[in-house]
């Protein structure tokens, strides 16, 4: 019998729906872990934009899908907050965001809103390497000295999982905490899942990011044995992940 194949955009549309994880994201990784993002403020918001592009009578539709797009409540602002999941790093990243961002802010124009909602988009890197590319457009472009005053720049936020400091792992409040600390030890190559007492309230919706990102379906396989063993035990850490 063959699987039907789980692909990474699925997952983690999946994985981030859920308004606890993304405000959790976003309040460890942005403010230090206060709890300043309230996940009751967040409603999820379509993430097939399309926008139209005009040169000099030259029109490109460009259509804007992003892994995830939320907008919140923030103070007495909309903002909306974007992720963008990546696997692999890519070098146009900051020319890539700068259109996702564009798109958002056409879309509000499109719809003839009152003021304009800031948009913020972050990049999650699941690699087992630092994002060693640039990070701003200015970083990818070869400007000549005398022009770079000139050019405008577009920076990116990205945030290597895999090389998250314990202290901020630590500020974790969702099963994000569980992922996070996955990856940082896979890539240490640690055996302290082995005995990490880290619970997990969502266990298929983990083992589901585990199997994709480590290319990895063991995890996969072991989701309905877990799942029974919750049902009996009533929790589920990551030693039984480990050990299962």
């Amino acid at each position: 019998k063959v699987k039907n194949k789980i692909t990474p955009d699925t997952i983690l549309k999946n994985f981030w729906k859920d308004n606890k994880r993304f405000a959790d994201l976003f309040n460890a990784c942005f403010f230090d872990g206060n709890p300043k993002l309230n996940p009751d403020d967040l409603t999820e918001v379509d993430t097939d934009i399309s926008s139209l592009l005009q040169f000099h009578g030259y029109a490109e539709t460009v259509k804007r899908i992003v892994d995830v797009v939320k907008k919140s409540a923030y103070g007495v602002d909309f903002v909306i907050l974007g992720i963008e999941n990546q696997s692999t790093i890519q070098k146009i990243m900051p020319i890539r965001i700068m259109g996702y961002d564009y798109g958002s802010y056409r879309q509000q124009l499109s719809d003839n809103v009152s003021f304009l909602r800031p948009v913020i988009t972050i990049v999650l890197n699941f690699s087992m390497k630092r994002w060693t590319s640039g990070k701003s457009l200015h970083e990818i472009l070869k400007i000549p000295k005398e022009l770079k005053p000139y050019v405008q720049d577009y920076k990116i936020y990205v945030f290597d999982i895999a090389f998250l400091d314990d202290d901020v792992i630590n500020t974790f409040t969702s099963d994000f905490k569980a992922v996070a600390r996955f990856f940082r030890q896979k890539r240490l190559n640690s055996k302290e899942m082995l005995y990490d007492q880290t619970t997990i309230t969502h266990v298929q919706e983990v083992l589901e990011m585990m199997s994709v990102f480590a290319n990895d379906h063991t995890y996969q396989d072991i989701a309905p044995v877990l799942l029974e063993q919750q049902k009996q035990k009533g929790v589920t850490r990551m030693c039984d992940i480990a050990q299962g």
